[in-house]
Order: C-alpha cells, then sequence, then structure tokens
C-alpha cells in the first residue's frame, strides 16, 4: 500500500510539474503582531492581519494558544481575507496567544505568535482615606494603592483641589513604578488634601484615588537625621536591547539627600543617559550589551549617606543571521538545513513540518539550528519551519522542501550535435539528462555497444572521455540513460579533423630603440577550420586598436606575423603567438630585447660641501642593454634659469665612475644636483634631483657696479649703486661699506649700510658745500668679513637753488595760439646757484596762478613758445631758473593777449580750367567774422596723388596758375591766412590727369583720386586775377 501511495504522489506531482512550473507552498507576506486591544474602545472588534501566498492559494486557519479555533462554534469568531476579526472580545476568554495556520496541497506553516491582551483601569474601590500626620520636617510616604487594571499606568498626585499637580523637585517625588508620593521632608506649606490620579496610557482614561488629608503634628519639628532610601530599583533589572531603562531612587531625609548616580564596576555612566526630576529617575535608552552592570544610587546629606545597589542584565530577543531556503532534492538524495538566530540568553532551535513537530528519527537527524534528512522520499516533501525562541521571544523561518522523481530527459539537454577534435586529442562528450534518481549510463557507437578501453572512458556524470583520438573514432554515438522511471538517449556526431602545426615560429631579437621589425607566426592547418591568431606581450594581449602606433598585425590565412613600428625600450619583453581553431590552440614565444639610452641614474647624493665645491655619489641606472659611456652632472638654483651643466672633477666622467667634485660654485647658495647618463645610443633621462644643500660661507669678492650720485637736497652728498645679487654675497650678514672724502683730500670718511637691499646712502652735513666734488667708493661685508671696494668715480654734493629771477621778460602775440616768451638770464655776481635751465609759466587771466601751464628750457636758452592757446584771450607769463636743487624766485608776470582766431569760413566755389600744360584755380574770397582775424592771403598745398610730401604756395589773390605736367593726378587744397594763423581749409580737390590740352572743372571730394608717381619738375607760375 506504501509504494501505492508513493507512486501516486508522483503520479500527481509529475503532473502538477508539467501543468505548471510556478507551484509552490504557503509564504508569508504579512504576520500578526501583538496588541493591546481597550475594552472601553467604540468599535468593539479585534483584527489580526494575516496575508499568505501560494500555488494553489492556501486555506487559513488560526490557533489559539496552541489549539485550533473552530469558526464555527463561535459566531463572535470570523476569518475575512485570511484576517481573523473577534466581536465583543472578552478579556476572559480571547485573551491569549494566537497563530496563523496557512495550508494547500504542498504543505502547511504557522505564523509567528501574537499576544492579545485587553487593556482596562477600574474605579478605586475605597471612597476615603485615613488622615496622615507627621511632624514638620520628617520624611513622608503617601500610597496610591491603583485599582484593578490592565496596561502601563502613568501617576500624578492633585494638591487640594485640580488642577493643582504636586511639582517634582529634589525634595518630592511621584513613582512611576508604585503611584506613591514621596516627601522627603515635610514643611508646612505641604498641609493640605492629595488625590492619586491615576492613567491608562492605552486606554487613555483616568480614575480619580480617594483624597487623602495631611496635617502637621504640634509636638515639635523633627530633627536632622540621614537619608533613608524608600524607592529603589530591583537587585537584578532584565533589560532588553534596544529599550529605555528607567531606574528609580528617592529617599526621606533632613536636610533634604541630595541623589548621584554612579556605576559600581568604575565604568562611566553612558553619556547618553538622562537623570530627571532632580536625579531621582535615571534613563537610558537604546540600551546595549556594554551598557548593563551594577548600577547604585547615592543619597547623601550633611548626617550621612545611604547606598541602593541593582544590577541591570541585558537580553535579546531572537533575530536571525542564517535563514532557510527553498530546497529542490532528487529521490534518494540527502538534504542539509541550516538556521542560526542571535539571542541573549542564547536560542534553542526546533523543527516544524507541515505545522507540527518534526521530531529526530531514522533518516531525520536533528542537532542545534541542523536538519538533516537522508536517502529522501516523496513523503518528506512538504513545508518546514525553524523555530529559535529563547525566554523572551520566539521566530520562525519558512522553507519549501521538493522532491523531484522524474524520468530521463533530453529535451533540454541534447547531445552536442557535432563535436570536432584534432587527431591525437582528447575529448569529452558530455551526457546530461535530467533524470531523479540518478540514471545509469551506456553509449552506442552507430548500432554498436561501445566498449570501455584504455582511451574510451564512460565518467561518473555519463560524459564520454576518449583520449589519443584517431580518424577512426569519427562517427555518430548515443548515450542512453535510465532510472526506475524510465530510459532516453540522444545521439550526436565526432569529426577528426587534423592537427594545426607551426611552420615559422617568431624568434628573438636585439633592435635598437626606434627601428621596426617584424616577428614572424607561420602555420599549416585543416582549411576547413576558421583560425585565429592573438599576440601577447608581457603577459597580456595586445589590443591593436588601442596600440596601433606601434603594432600592426600583417600576413595572410596561414600567417599571423606581429609588425613592431619605431621601437620603445618599454616594448622589450617576451612575445607569444598563439593560433586557435576550433579543435586546437597552440602557441609559440620569442624574447625582444630593445637597446636604447640609458635610464636615470639613482639616489644621486650630496656627501659633503665647501664654498665652491660639493662632492656627490650616485647609483647607476638601467643601461637599456648598451653600456654607460659617460655621465653629466646638472645643478639648479633659486636663480638659474632650469637646469645648468656645471665643471666636475674630473672634468670626463666616464660610465665606470659614480663620484665626482663639482667645482666653480658660488658660496652661500642652495644647490641641488642631477645627473644625466649616455651610451652610444644616446642620452638618457636625467636623474631625480638631490636635496637641496647650502655651500659654505666665504669673503665677498664681487663689489657694486655703477656707482654714481649727486642731486638731493641742500647739504647733502647722495651716493648710489647697483645691489650685488643674493647669489653672489658669499654669506649672511651681507652689507655695504660707503667710502668718500672732498676730492683732492687724502682721508676717507666710511659708513656701513647694513641691508643687502639698499642701493643708495646719504650723507647730511650743514657744513656740506654745494655743488662740490668728492671721490666715492663702495664695499662690501658679509658674516666672513670686508670684500674688496669699487673703483672710485667722482660725485658732487647738492647743489643751491637759484636765488635770483630771471630779467627783462618779454612776450609777444604769434597767433591766435601761440605766444612767443623772451627774458634775460640773472647778473653773474648777483646770485647764487648753477642754472641748468628755465621754467616758464603761463595761465589766463580768468584762471588761478597754482594752475598753471609750466614749459621748460634746458641750458641757456632764453625764449621759447608758448602753444595751444585760446584765442583773443589775456594771459600772464612769469620765468623762473631751475636746477637739482630746485626752482628760483620768479620773474614779474607779463601779460600779452593772443590774437583772433583765424577765419573759419574755408574757400568755395573753387574752379579750375587747364590749358597748355598750366592749370589755373580761382575761389570766392573769404570775409573773416568779427571775431575772427583779418584775412592776408592765402595757402595753396598741392601734393601728386601717390605721395605724402605738400608744396605750398602763398599769394594775396583769389586765383593761382600752377605749371604742372597733364600726366598725373593732383590732390590740392585752400586755407586762407590772417595774424590769429591758418584758417580752414578747403576740401580737397583732385585735378585728373589731363588727355587732351583743354580741361576743367570745380571742386569736389578726394573719393575717387588715384595714387600718383613723382615727377622731376614742376615750374609754378602765378597770376593775378583779382585782389583782395
Amino acid at each position: 500500500m506504501r509504494l501505492l501511495r508513493e507512486l501516486l504522489l508522483l503520479q500527481s506531482f509529475m503532473v502538477c510539474l508539467a501543468d505548471d512550473n510556478t507551484l509552490h507552498g504557503p509564504v508569508f507576506l504579512q504576520e500578526p503582531n501583538s496588541m493591546i486591544f481597550p475594552l472601553d474602545s467604540e468599535e468593539k472588534k479585534v483584527k489580526l492581519s494575516c496575508e499568505v501566498k501560494g500555488n494553489p492559494r492556501p486555506t487559513i486557519g488560526w490557533k489559539l494558544n496552541g489549539t485550533i479555533i473552530d469558526i464555527g462554534m463561535d459566531y463572535r469568531y470570523s476569518v475575512v481575507e485570511g484576517n481573523l476579526l473577534i466581536n465583543n472580545p472578552n478579556k476572559t476568554q480571547d485573551t491569549g496567544t494566537y497563530q496563523c495556520v496557512a495550508t494547500n496541497p504542498f504543505g502547511t506553516i504557522v505564523s509567528r505568535e501574537a499576544k492579545l491582551q485587553f487593556a482596562y483601569l477600574e474605579n478605586f474601590k475605597t471612597r476615603t482615606r485615613s488622615t496622615v500626620s507627621v511632624r514638620q520636617g520628617q520624611g513622608m510616604v503617601l500610597l496610591c494603592g491603583p485599582p484593578p487594571h490592565s496596561g502601563e499606568l502613568t501617576y500624578a498626585w492633585i494638591f487640594n483641589e485640580y488642577p493643582t499637580f504636586v511639582h517634582q523637585d529634589n525634595r518630592r517625588f511621584v513613582s512611576q513604578e508604585t503611584g506613591n508620593l514621596y516627601i522627603a521632608k515635610v514643611e508646612a506649606s505641604d498641609v493640605g488634601n492629595y488625590t492619586c490620579v491615576v492613567t491608562n496610557t492605552v486606554t487613555n482614561s483616568r480614575v480619580l484615588g480617594p483624597p487623602t488629608p495631611l496635617i502637621l503634628r504640634n509636638d515639635g519639628v523633627m530633627g536632622e537625621y540621614e537619608p533613608k532610601i524608600e524607592v529603589q530599583f530591583p537587585e537584578t533589572v532584565p533589560s532588553a536591547k534596544g529599550t529605555t531603562v528607567k531606574l528609580e531612587c528617592f529617599a526621606l531625609g533632613n536636610p533634604v539627600p541630595t541623589i548621584s548616580w554612579r556605576r559600581a564596576d568604575g565604568k562611566q555612566i553612558p553619556r547618553k543617559a538622562r537623570r530627571h526630576r532632580s536625579s531621582g529617575l535615571l534613563e537610558i535608552p537604546n540600551f546595549q550589551q556594554e551598557d548593563a552592570g551594577l548600577y547604585e544610587c547615592v543619597a547623601e546629606n550633611v548626617r550621612g549617606k545611604n547606598v541602593a545597589r541593582g544590577q541591570l542584565t541585558f537580553y535579546a530577543q531572537p533575530s536571525w543571521i542564517q535563514k532557510i531556503n527553498n530546497a529542490h532534492a532528487a529521490i534518494e538524495e540527502s538534504v542539509v538545513w541550516e538556521c542560526r538566530a542571535n539571542g541573549r540568553p542564547k536560542p534553542s532551535y526546533r523543527w516544524l513540518k507541515d505545522g507540527e513537530p518534526l521530531l529526530p528519527q531514522g533518516r531525520v537527524q536533528l542537532e542545534q539550528g541542523s536538519l538533516t534528512i537522508t536517502n529522501v522520499s516523496l513523503l518528506d516533501a512538504g513545508m518546514y519551519q525553524c523555530v529559535a525562541e529563547n525566554r523572551y521571544g520566539i521566530i520562525f523561518a519558512s522553507a519549501e522542501l521538493s522532491v523531484i522523481a522524474v524520468s530521463p530527459d533530453f529535451s533540454k539537454t541534447l547531445l552536442k550535435k557535432l563535436t570536432l577534435v584534432k587527431v591525437g586529442g582528447e575529448v569529452i562528450i558530455e551526457c546530461k539528462p535530467k533524470a531523479s534518481p540518478k540514471p545509469t549510463y551506456s553509449w552506442k557507437k552507430g548500432r554498436e555497444i561501445l566498449r570501455e578501453n584504455e582511451r574510451i572512458t564512460v565518467l561518473d556524470d555519463g560524459s564520454l572521455r576518449i583520449v589519443n583520438v584517431t580518424k577512426a573514432d569519427a562517427g555518430s554515438y548515443t548515450c542512453v540513460a535510465t532510472n526506475h522511471f524510465g530510459t532516453a538517449s540522444s545521439t550526436g556526431s565526432l569529426v577528426v579533423k587534423d592537427p594545426t602545426r607551426v611552420m615559422v615560429s617568431p624568434f628573438s631579437m636585439d633592435v635598437t630603440v626606434g627601428e621596426s621589425i617584424v616577428l614572424p607566426c607561420q602555420v599549416s592547418h585543416d582549411h576547413s577550420l576558421d583560425i585565429m591568431f592573438t599576440w601577447s606581450f608581457n603577459g597580456h594581449l595586445i589590443d591593436f586598436e588601442k596600440d596601433g602606433d606601434h603594432f600592426e598585425r600583417v600576413g595572410g590565412d596561414s600567417a599571423g606575423d606581429l609588425m613592431i613600428r619605431s621601437i620603445q625600450l618599454k616594448h622589450a619583453g617576451k612575445y607569444v603567438c598563439m593560433v586557435q581553431t576550433s579543435v586546437d590552440k597552440l602557441s609559440a614565444a620569442a624574447d625582444l630585447i630593445v637597446r636604447g639610452p640609458p635610464g636615470p641614474p639613482e639616489a644621486v647624493t650630496i656627501d659633503e660641501v665647501t664654498d665652491t665645491t660639493a662632492q656627490l655619489s650616485w647609483r647607476p641606472g638601467a643601461d637599456n642593454h648598451s653600456p654607460i659611456t659617460m655621465y653629466v652632472v646638472q645643478a639648479r638654483t633659486p636663480f638659474s634659469v632650469g637646469w645648468q651643466a656645471v665643471s666636475t672633477v674630473p672634468e670626463i666622467i666616464d660610465g665606470r665612475t659614480f663620484t665626482a667634485t663639482v667645482v666653480g660654485l658660488n658660496p652661500w647658495v642652495e644647490y641641488e644636483f642631477r645627473v644625466v647618463a649616455a651610451n652610444l645610443i644616446g642620452i638618457g633621462e636625467p636623474s631625480r634631483p638631490s636635496e637641496k644643500r647650502r655651500t659654505e660661507e666665504a669673503l665677498p669678492e664681487v663689489t657694486p657696479a655703477n656707482v654714481s650720485g649727486g642731486g638731493g637736497s641742500k647739504s647733502e652728498l647722495v651716493i648710489t649703486w647697483e645691489t650685488v645679487p643674493e647669489e653672489l654675497q658669499n654669506g649672511g650678514g651681507f652689507g655695504y661699506v660707503v667710502a668718500f672724502r672732498p676730492f683732492g683730500t687724502v682721508s676717507w670718511m666710511q659708513t656701513v649700510v647694513a641691508s643687502p637691499d639698499a642701493a643708495r646712502y646719504v650723507f647730511r652735513n650743514e657744513t656740506l658745500p654745494p655743488f662740490s666734488p668728492y671721490e666715492v667708493k663702495v664695499g662690501v661685508y658679509n658674516n666672513k668679513g670686508e670684500g674688496s671696494f669699487s673703483p672710485v668715480t667722482v660725485v658732487y654734493s647738492a647743489e643751491e637753488e637759484p636765488t635770483r629771477p630771471p630779467t627783462t621778460v618779454l612776450a609777444r602775440s604769434l597767433s591766435a595760439s601761440d605766444v612767443e616768451v623772451s627774458w634775460a638770464p640773472p647778473w653773474e655776481n648777483q646770485h647764487k646757484g648753477r642754472i641748468q635751465g628755465y621754467e616758464v609759466r603761463c595761465w589766463r587771466h580768468d584762471e588761478k596762478e597754482e594752475n598753471a601751464k609750466r614749459i621748460r628750457t634746458v641750458g641757456n636758452q632764453t625764449s621759447t613758445k608758448v602753444s595751444n592757446l585760446r584765442g583773443n584771450a589775456l594771459y600772464h607769463l612769469a620765468v623762473r631758473a631751475y636746477n637739482t636743487a630746485g626752482t628760483g624766485p620768479s620773474s614779474a608776470a607779463v601779460n600779452v593777449t593772443t590774437k583772433k582766431p583765424p577765419p573759419s569760413q574755408p574757400p568755395g566755389n573753387i574752379i579750375w580750367n587747364s590749358s597748355d600744360s598750366k592749370i589755373i584755380l580761382n575761389w570766392d574770397q573769404v570775409k573773416a567774422l568779427d571775431n575772427e582775424s583779418e584775412v592776408r592771403g592765402y595757402k595753396v598745398l598741392y601734393r601728386w596723388n601717390r605721395q605724402s610730401s605738400t608744396s605750398v604756395i602763398e599769394t594775396n589773390k583769389t586765383s593761382v596758375e600752377l605749371s604742372l605736367p597733364f600726366d598725373e593726378d593732383y590732390i590740392i587744397e585752400i586755407k586762407p591766412i590772417s595774424d590769429g594763423g591758418d584758417g580752414s581749409s578747403s576740401e580737397q580737390i583732385r585735378i585728373p590727369k589731363i588727355s587732351n590740352a583743354y580741361a576743367r572743372g570745380s571742386g569736389s571730394s578726394t573719393s575717387n583720386a588715384c595714387t600718383l608717381s613723382a615727377i622731376s619738375t614742376i615750374m609754378i607760375s602765378l597770376t593775378a586775377r583779382s585782389s583782395l
């Protein structure tokens, strides 16, 4: 009967498997949560949620305290879309632990446990409480005694009348554990009625207890006494991971005790901890393992102290580290599941199959969180759950075990239709039908059963292996697979090909940088097969697109030669030609040696320095297969432009020498060095720079250049020079020594200028004669001592400014914009101070003298022209002498009025006629305006069109006759002349080449004028046509 049942189950399973591959057992999408239901809720209905998926769709039932709920037996229960609804819930009947149970043909699973509790708060039973009588200064406790309830409560106390509540401070404390009111030291103000207020945080209902009167006794005041702890936390406080832990501590005493907290193990109270109600409440949020330990509350006043202790222990509900997953097993295989969970205390494990406890027996072994089922049968299929639990919680993990029973099937894993192999090679023809249990295998070649021998082997997975293949092995092969449920076969063909052989291999070569070569790679192969050539360089495939600048594949169908162009040092290494067909692959290798300039020397070190030398050493770099013949040393300073070659000893450093002395360095300069190597192929890259080192100090050798001076203020001798560059100062503490003496004397006066950047020294002395010659020289010094002086040069002391003004100052107007001013120098015996020139100041009558226009002359010049003035305006002019010391006194101002402006109207109606190589010009007379100078005549300006120089003739008529060749273009302008200067010019007139003897024209623009060439002679004759 059992065998028949298994076969029926198998048949049903296989039909389902064929119809729909998505069939599976129940899976929870939502599981019920624990809840507290307020009894006074208006809804009067409890809903526990449960959502499940599965195919076929699961049916859902519920358990209460481990017993299936019979929905039909109690009208109050109903299941709607998997959710359990309880109408008119009853705290006596319905309180307990609920689980959702989901079932389909693949098995059953149960949800996590959800606890249903009911929250309520009844009224206080007693209506009155006895009066409490205490002495002033005594501690006191008022009991709350909350009524029957379920759900978390909070407590407060009303003093006398609502809404006056007792304010908690260091003297008064309301315990949220018991609801009691504690007064550490009663005062007269505490007399009155006290009412305990209890609130249910779930139902939000509130009840008030009967009032308790408090009065003072009249037998005196209570004396001082040490603290007595009335509120303290338990000796052991189990605390869940991640919760907020609250510890209460309060003491009675006189004086009022202070409360403090500490850890008995010496560790600090966690920084996240908070203290409330004058330290009567210690709150530790997000409680973790490291927060566990022995905590102490210390109550203290002047009469003594008391300590309460309690152990905070850490616990954590189980949480999954490793869940179980759905498994598929063939008949007679083994299944191993393992689940692991964290928790404190450490969780224990149990297993469920289809919602019922699974016990270890025979093929089923349970060990901690591990389940092992050996020799799986169809009866083992179903839903399994791993349950991890400790005293603080329980969790469930679900998975489905599917047992597969299938006859061999090649529909999705046919033998490879065509398998290629080379002669002498090895081939494996895979045979992997779908089957459960595992089938037995046999092979046929053609119609004959294939026998195993030393070359032919059937592997454990059913594949056929043939080694040392020959042409006779070609043909069709059939794999036959058989198990309890049937037999199936699949056929494929084996084709044997000739092997590929390398005919011309690449060979090792020795080349120089910049050369180009070809590495050959030529083969013979079966031409019915595609062939592919690839090359690798030092173990990496060459990318011919990316590296096309240097690498290129060349050759025909049976050649994969590699061309390497413009070879660089980086191309040295091992090259491998790889040839591959569908039946074989082979390779051939060659080494390429590249000779090139040397690599950079290494570890350049400064071994020793003096003031002008540096001893260097280094290690040779790579010679790149060409011996190093020479080294060159280069240096760099903060003052040099890049790296410069330096002199060394030995002068020429051969390739076997790794030390040298650099000579000719400047003292007290920071140097860094590098070394460059060379060989017969070229010059290599420079080494990395050495460290920076400063040469030693030495006496300064370079003196200042361009020592000169002069000028300055009265009684001063100014001496200047060019500073010595820092790189030539030879040491720290650099400065200058300035020496000077009157010309022709013996003794030198000296002074020290301590700044290396100084370029000027001024000697001041009231007795210093003006403009007297002095011999001057400038020396240098540094920390090592004094250096030499510059050559002696002569510098003059400052001179006095002139003391007398010029005389006989005259001014006359030249035009509307120019005046001429002249003067006579002061008499030699009447002034002091050398005269270098004169300064003329000119200002208009309506301007301020300080804004005057200034013009300077040089030397003995005693007249000058002042230009760019306004016409017909009164100007004032004054003259004074100057020299390097300044300007002397000014002459008396003279007045001059500029002439009227020239005529603003240009000549008009200009007409020209040509006849017998002559050009006759006529124009209208220009009439000056009242505020303009009268016209005295006219200027005629003419030039060849291609020349820039202009010729001018003047006339007092309104016509002119020009004798000009006719083979050139001319540009002509006419302007009036007056005492105020030249007036406005006419438009430019172009007279073109004349092709016949007679022509005429009138004034026009020159926009069409041509450029003319020069002529050797211009003859001009003037004939008056009319007078002004």
